[in-house]
């Protein structure tokens, strides 16, 4: 289930040539927009993508087409951005989330709970294989008009080679399943074809139901022995993959995707099957979208990103979820899909490939290796135990994390009867697994980015997170969990760090002054910087600030503080009109705008940028101090 957020991409059409869309959403809704932004809907009568028009009206409001091709002028009226109306999208979502899950599964699925919410033990239904020897059948296809130059050995190499690193990839999808879970999971393939089948690519991506059973049909007819691919003695195909020849199309059923099939072949019945692409030759083979859609059905893991399209009640919007932090949300993208990041320690713990279990709540330094997947670290809450806690890792930029946005120590919230499509951080609307960013600035929550160089914890001497830190250690109720985490050292191959109550002799008062009687250049966007610098480890619990300006229309200053950390509080922006001279008293006791900066850390160069927007009304920074008592 990759998902696509605004990418633009290119798409295949009979008439017309190749067209680039800008593409949203996933295998279960998607909508694409011309550079420009008009709506598009691929029209059969015309083998093109033409204008879409609205169909109907209010919540059932569906997509036609206008008859106009892409290459011609909108019809004139036409307006950009064009959405369905809720009740069909969450119409289209729920039948294709049903062809997700095993037929007699999906009566127990209420019709307002979406694709993460805990339903099994905050996996997805269907049975899982994610232990023992797995062997998978991978069927390769081709299309009328559409070959490859992938060989089956490219593919057998990918799949199950102990030593690929064919263009780029880290591995082979055996060994990236063999790393994560520790030798639990073997898992191979069998790759067979690849056949040509009998409609052409565009038909298999603008028809829904026809590229599986062709597929299954070609491989049937070469005399492939399914019933060799049952390793759990189920009467049923443990992993059927198909990949078609071409780029990939996030378009109907060519959209990669892990969906459910049934047909019974000489007493093995086929269930959970996957769609990826092959590519256009070797070159294009990559492991990430593979060991993504393979997660779904081997390991039944939920996707941990917001499909945002679906409209669940009270929630529209869509979230980065865990961004790039692990291969089942964006994290199957990294290095262009050759460097996946690893499988978060929630997933991991989820589907028991954790051998060992470290209790945060036993205070002590600890010391976490990169790459010791067999091993988690848990606080977990005694009031919902093992339903809601907080998990630690080792996420520095090596191995599987090497192309990752950030280096240091993650730190998850995690519930598995939340879901990742829920970014409010409520009792009742939380992820399912939340990262715990560093910097406060909830970036995955808000979709500002998938991940950014200041996510996760860094070099802390003082105490980096706890019931009064920003962001705190608290329940999704509200209330104080007891995780302390501090002393963090650097990033690398062991990070270490104390859990628990920091040592209270180390709360101190730090202050700093500066008196630099400069004056604030007028009409500069970089204005004027002046910076106190900070010794001593820890915190900030607490934050007071004193500052002296003179200005004849203080109404023309903006004065930003930044902490050494990177986080900004605006203290005053363009308000006061024609009043002479600035002069501030803050402290940090809510409401503050000094709030932002509790639990930063103390030290390092504290920085007051004031900036005049108007002329010729010279002002200057006669004084400021910074007085700051440490968190324990």
């Amino acid at each position: 289930m990759s998902a696509i957020f605004g990418e633009t991409l290119t798409f295949t059409q009979h008439e017309g040539g190749d067209v680039q869309l800008v593409t949203f959403g996933d295998d279960k809704y998607a909508r694409y927009e011309t550079l420009d932004g008009y709506t598009v809907v691929y029209d059969p009568e015309y083998d093109g993508y033409c204008y879409a028009k609205p169909v109907g009206e209010g919540l059932r409001r569906r997509f036609g087409s206008t008859g106009v091709r892409l290459a011609d002028r909108p019809p004139e009226g036409l307006r950009r951005h064009l959405k369905e109306g809720p009740e069909y999208r969450r119409n289209v979502v729920r039948d294709r989330f049903a062809k997700m899950v095993p037929p007699e599964e999906r009566g127990g699925i209420p019709s307002d709970v979406g694709f993460t919410f805990g339903a099994n033990r905050g996996l997805l239904p269907g049975d899982r294989v994610s232990e023992g020897n797995v062997a998978g059948l991978t069927i390769l296809v081709t299309f009328p008009g559409t070959d490859s130059d992938v060989m089956p050995d490219d593919v057998i190499a990918m799949l199950n080679s102990p030593d690929y690193h064919a263009n780029g990839n880290r591995c082979s999808v055996n060994e990236f399943f063999k790393t994560m879970s520790t030798g639990r999971l073997d898992f191979t393939n069998e790759v067979v074809g690849p056949y040509r089948l009998p409609r052409s690519k565009l038909a298999y991506a603008n028809t829904e139901g026809l590229l599986v059973p062709d597929a299954i049909q070609a491989a049937v007819d070469d005399g492939v022995d399914f019933g060799r691919f049952d390793s759990q003695g189920r009467g049923i195909v443990d992993s059927l993959n198909i990949m078609y020849a071409g780029r990939t199309e996030y378009v109907g059923d060519l959209w990669p995707h892990n969906w459910v099939h049934r047909r019974v072949i000489d007493g093995t019945r086929t269930e959970l099957y996957t769609v990826t692409a092959m590519g256009r030759n070797a070159a294009d083979l990559s492991i990430g979208t593979y060991c993504h859609e393979s997660g779904h059905l081997l390991c039944r893991w939920p996707d941990l990103y917001d499909y945002g399209t679906i409209e669940r009640e009270g929630d529209d919007f869509t979230s980065a979820g865990l961004g790039n932090y692990c291969v089942m949300a964006a994290g199957d993208h990294l290095g262009r899909g050759r460097t996946p990041s690893a499988v978060c320690a929630y997933l991991r713990r989820l589907v028991d490939w954790c051998g060992e279990e470290v209790d945060l709540a036993a205070e002590g330094d600890f010391a976490i290796e990169h790459g010791a997947y067999d091993k988690v670290y848990v606080y977990d809450n005694p009031q919902r135990s093992n339903v809601e806690y907080f998990v630690v890792e080792n996420r520095s930029r090596r191995g599987f994390d090497s192309a990752l946005s950030a280096s240091g120590l993650a730190v998850y919230h995690c519930d598995i009867k939340g879901s990742n499509e829920f970014q409010q951080g409520t009792l009742l609307k939380h992820y399912q697994c939340a990262l715990v960013q560093a910097d406060g600035h909830l970036d995955l929550e808000t979709n500002r980015n998938q991940g950014d160089g200041s996510d996760l914890y860094g070099p802390s001497p003082g105490t980096a997170l706890s019931h009064s830190s920003r962001p705190a250690s608290l329940w999704w109720d509200g209330s104080e969990s007891g995780l302390t985490i501090s002393e963090i050292g650097e990033p690398g191959p062991v990070i270490t760090f104390h859990a628990g109550a920091h040592d209270a002799a180390a709360r101190a008062l730090i202050t700093g002054e500066s008196s630099p009687d400069a004056p604030i250049p007028q009409e500069d966007p970089g204005g004027l910087t002046d910076a106190i610098t900070l010794q001593g480890a820890g915190t900030v619990r607490e934050l007071k600030v004193v500052i002296d300006i003179e200005h004849p229309h203080i109404g023309d200053l903006r004065v930003v503080l930044l902490s050494p950390t990177g986080r900004r509080a605006v203290l005053h922006n363009r308000t006061g009109g024609a009043t002479k001279n600035l002069r501030l008293s803050l402290d940090s006791q809510p409401p503050s705008l000094l709030a932002s900066l509790v639990g930063t850390g103390v030290a390092g160069p504290w920085a007051l940028r004031i900036t005049d927007a108007a002329q010729p009304a010279a002002g200057t920074l006669h004084h400021w101090d910074l007085r700051v008592r440490t968190s324990s």
